[in-house]
């Protein structure tokens, strides 16, 4: 199996929760500095009347919804770094981020009917969030196909993995 197969799908994880953390950031410090975010405020993108809504706090309190954002994106940030550090025995690792990202994006399913249907308007910045979500829920979901596809096909060879395996023991009794 390819370096690219083993590790892109770690790879476009890392590069989209550094984006998301990076937007996340951009959007807790809008709300904290009480200043307006990037955004058309006319028509249906309003990303103003989005964000100062009550739907924008994590229920019950005052902290902006982009706070856990920050810190779901983070988590996947870690799990990323987590699964490549741990090749090839992380099966269950890529069952957590798919889960993971599955709940992710299921938050991210209430917070869009939010916009629509409850406030009428959408926020760019949010949208691009619930997009990068996505793609890494369809990365994930294909990852564990194709694994299993592989895993059917006998790719993984039993010599490599337990040589990993090994390898990976070594380095944690060197710690």
């Amino acid at each position: 199996m390819t370096y690219f197969r083993r590790f892109g799908a770690q790879i476009t994880f890392l590069v989209l929760s550094v984006i998301g953390v990076a937007i996340s950031i951009y959007l807790t410090v809008a709300h904290y500095a009480n200043a307006p975010v990037a955004c058309s405020t006319n028509g249906l993108i309003d990303c103003e009347r989005v964000l100062s809504s009550v739907y924008s706090f994590v229920p019950g309190t005052s902290i902006p919804i982009s706070v856990p954002g920050l810190l779901w994106f983070l988590m996947s940030a870690v799990l990323a770094v987590l699964a490549w550090k741990v090749w090839p025995v992380w099966r269950a690792l890529r069952v957590g981020q798919t889960i993971w990202f599955a709940l992710g994006m299921l938050t991210a399913l209430y917070l869009v009917y939010v916009e629509i249907v409850q406030l009428k308007k959408i926020c760019a910045w949010c949208t691009s969030l619930h997009i990068i979500m996505l793609v890494m829920l369809l990365v994930a979901v294909f990852q564990l196909i194709q694994a299993s596809s592989d895993e059917d096909e006998g790719e993984f060879e039993d010599d490599e993995e337990e040589e990993a395996v090994s390898q990976i023991t070594a380095q944690q009794h060197q710690m």
